[in-house]
């Protein structure tokens, strides 16, 4: 595999690992819209260090999320708690950042980065083995 790919998937996993943290510190601060945005970016810059060893990558989201599901969870890498997780994950995010009324509360956050912790952790172990 050439080096330059690798290089790429871990700099897409640290950013996964930096977002998580974002999203935690602003849980911390009370900012219960900004940690669901930086838990999902965590999940799908994770998504996307998987993906940068395939060289696929997509322009939507929706794409590297699709690629996921039929190469990673239909194949059994990923189980089906790890689709949800994103799929949960994707459309609560859409919610915090798109809806003018949407109330995102403090167990939403919670909730959020504790799927953004479960899908990172599995990618990182799934990256680990190759």
């Amino acid at each position: 595999m050439d080096g330059s790919i690798k290089d790429l998937s871990a700099y897409r996993l640290e950013k996964a690992k930096e977002d998580l943290k974002t999203a935690k510190d602003n849980l911390s601060d009370k900012h219960f819209r900004a940690a669901v945005n930086r838990a999902y970016y965590a999940i799908f810059h994770a998504l996307r260090a998987v993906t940068a060893l395939d060289q696929f990558d997509s322009g939507k989201h929706s794409g590297i999320i699709a690629y996921i599901n039929m190469h990673y969870v239909k194949t059994g890498i990923f189980d089906r708690d790890f689709s949800k997780a994103v799929d949960q994950s994707f459309r609560l995010r859409e919610k915090a950042d798109y809806d003018d009324f949407a109330v995102i509360t403090e167990e939403d956050a919670i909730a959020q980065i504790a799927k953004s912790e479960s899908v990172v952790s599995k990618v990182e172990i799934y990256l680990s083995s190759l």
